[in-house]
This record gives structure tokens, sequence and C-alpha cells, in this order.
């Protein structure tokens, strides 16, 4: 990590996390995340938004496009693709990797991680407030993800899923 890295880090963790969200009187919050953000995160479209509470762990392996935002208090770290024109809802965790589980003779917590699966998010998605996406987990282009979903598979593109786990109720191509 280069030394202008970590400070605009230390700037994000430390201070600008903390600045109201940018739809209320403090417009200019959004531009000042946006450019700390954008030389920390391995790729960053133009116009991004990077809500208040917003944990991206390191960010050295986060993409995200055009028009695309993180919710307030959301959670995305690992490696992970963010499409253009996505929408993200406050609360959404995307995870990338979870905890081993496969040996009976040491404890869980012991056992260490399974290795890292990305996540990718196709354009135009909107992703509900408090949705929990797992790991290695692709949402297709166009898609709507209801709040509070645990997106468990693959979601096709234009679907609406909702629930635990979440489950395809309709298409947009239908509507």
């Amino acid at each position: 990590m280069t030394f202008i890295k970590f400070i605009r880090l230390v700037m994000s963790y430390g201070f600008a996390r903390h600045l109201p969200v940018s739809t209320g009187p403090m417009l200019w919050t959004r531009s000042f995340r946006q450019a700390i953000c954008s030389g920390i995160f391995k790729n960053a479209g133009k116009n991004i938004n990077i809500e208040k509470g917003a944990y991206f762990g390191t960010g050295s392996e986060l993409e995200i496009g055009d028009n695309s935002g993180i919710g307030v208090n959301c959670q995305v770290c690992g490696p992970i693709r963010i499409g253009n024109d996505v929408m993200m809802g406050p609360d959404v965790i995307i995870l990338t990797s979870n905890h081993r589980f496969d040996r009976l003779d040491i404890p869980m917590w012991k056992q260490g991680y399974y290795p890292p699966e990305p996540v990718v998010i196709g354009d135009d998605v909107w992703i509900g407030t408090r949705t929990i996406i797992l790991p290695g987990i692709k949402i297709g282009r166009g898609a709507i993800i209801g709040a509070g979903a645990v997106v468990t598979k693959d979601v096709p593109e234009f679907s609406i899923v909702v629930g635990v786990p979440a489950k395809i109720i309709g298409s947009r191509k239908t509507i």
C-alpha cells in the first residue's frame, strides 16, 4: 500500500465516513468522499457516491462503475465488481469469504476462512435496504433485490428477487 493511499484511508475512516449523508443540506460531502475513495478503490467510475458510514476494507479489490453508489452504513469488502448505475440502499452487506467449518475436530473459529469468492453486480441494479449478498454471487443487469433479501444464488438479468433466501418473484421485462 502506498503512503498516499494510506493517507486517503485515514481520511476516509477517520473523517469522511462520519460526515452527513449526501442528500441533506451538505451536498459537498458526496464530492469529498468521491474524491477520497477514487484514489483508494481498484477502479472507480465517474460520479460515484460513497455514503456516510460505508465500510470497504482497504478498497484494493473493489471496483465501482459510473453513477453507482454504496449506501449508508454498507459493508462491501473483498473482490467486488459493481457495474454502472447501481443503487444500493442502507445497511447492505456483501460478503466475499466465509469461515471454514469442514473439520469437526477443531472449533470453527480456529479453522480460518475459505478463499474469497468475487461478487459481481451488473449494470442498472437496485439493491434494497439491509440486503445480504453471499460470496461468489453474480447479479445480472437490471435486477432488483428487495429489501432484507439474503441472496444465496445467482440472480438472472432483469429479475426481481425477495425473501430469505431470495427467490425470483417476477421480471422487469413483464411489467
